[in-house]
């Protein structure tokens, strides 16, 4: 899934916890890159919680649930498919990199052979 403000592919961490957030709009679980996060204004498009006012929520089973107060409620979505969040400043997406990311990714997954 892309950054929901400027369209970058999110890429494994090295280790540890990854440095992309989680957040909803529009009723859409959406990641936010770490570039996008150093701006001012990051999560003024993000939904809110309506108890706390948190942009802490993450969206799952048709529910959107607050993570700081644990508020929860039904996801209303009018489009069953998630629009384009990739505000159109952001310029067209390029995901012809994709399948090459992709590929490398189970070429190394692939090599380490089965656990044991």
């Amino acid at each position: 899934m892309p950054c929901f403000r400027c369209g970058a592919r999110q890429t494994d961490p090295v280790r540890g916890a990854s440095p992309w957030r989680r957040g909803v709009r529009a009723d859409h679980q959406v990641l936010v890159c770490p570039g996008c996060q150093t701006a001012h204004d990051w999560a003024d498009d993000l939904d809110r919680c309506a108890d706390c006012g948190s942009v802490a929520l993450v969206c799952r089973l048709g529910e959107v649930e607050c993570r700081d107060c644990g508020h929860t409620r039904e996801a209303v979505r009018d489009d069953p498919r998630p629009p384009d969040l990739v505000p159109s400043s952001a310029g067209p997406r390029d995901d012809r990199g994709l399948s090459e990311e992709v590929a490398a990714a189970l070429t190394r997954v692939l090599r380490r052979g089965p656990a044991g």
